[in-house]
């Protein structure tokens, strides 16, 4: 049986999106959803995505990594299926969604997808490190020389290293380029490799950078590999609420597929 899939990129994070209203993909298949995300062999993206029908909201994302497992929560992928939704005239300007169990609000306007993330409340500061949960584990590492520094090398170290060990972290490199502006480059679990951009990274690269009292700034840019991010949120009684991502997410292709 052949499927349509549509794949879409934001600031660089490329996904395919199967329309699985009718529920007849083979959600439980990881070695097909595997074959699909490997670049040359197969479609090629960093994740693929079910759009299904809801209870309580306008959609549910079910979201796989490009190892054909079910992931946690993907900022840009949020923003990529919010497109993607309003592509099939889902909603006009305003949407929810329901993902991993928690609802996700999000907006479009002049080309550009707002998603706000969930609160965030625990981040743990270590020596070389900030850890925290922005939807998915990030491990921040600052530093002075994001260009130059091996991000495959160093971060698969990371990811796989204690206390992380089986489970595993996302991986991300922060470095300051002016008091409301970083750069990150990220190694990206699930995928096992560097990505041009992550949603939920560069979402805890900013909480971390002002917990850090790097910056004062409340609304930060974030240049990645793939294209720019920001993130803008509040501060209230150590919990950063109303965390919004914003950024591109624009359709790639469309093609069909043997499932």
């Amino acid at each position: 049986m052949k499927t349509d899939f549509y794949k879409y990129q934001g600031a660089g994070n490329d996904f395919v999106i199967i329309d699985n209203r009718q529920l007849l993909f083979p959600k439980n298949d990881n070695e097909l959803i595997k074959r699909i995300c490997v670049r040359k062999f197969g479609v090629g993206a960093d994740g693929l995505m079910l759009l299904e029908d809801s209870g309580h909201s306008d959609f549910k994302m079910i979201y796989y990594n490009a190892d054909g497992y079910e992931g946690s929560m993907c900022g840009n992928g949020g923003r990529c299926i919010v497109a993607f939704a309003k592509s099939l005239g889902m909603f006009d300007q305003k949407t929810s969604f329901e993902a991993l169990g928690e609802t996700y609000s999000a907006t479009v306007g002049n080309d550009l997808v707002n998603l706000k993330m969930t609160d965030v409340g625990e981040i743990q500061l270590h020596p070389d490190h900030v850890f925290l949960d922005t939807g998915s584990p990030h491990h921040i590492c600052f530093t002075d020389n994001l260009s130059q520094l091996d991000v495959f090398k160093v971060g698969r170290e990371i990811r796989n290293g204690a206390p992380y060990n089986e489970l595993g972290t996302n991986v991300n490199f922060v470095q300051k380029i002016n008091e409301n502006t970083f750069k990150v480059r990220t190694y990206e679990r699930g995928v096992e490799d560097e990505t041009l951009s992550c949603g939920t990274g560069v979402t805890a690269a900013a909480l971390a950078s002002f917990h850090m009292n790097k910056t004062n700034a409340t609304s930060i840019d974030i240049q990645t590999l793939g294209g720019d991010l920001t993130i803008a949120f509040e501060k209230e009684n150590d919990i950063y609420t109303n965390i919004i991502l914003t950024g591109p997410a624009s359709f790639v292709s469309k093609g069909s597929i043997t499932i």
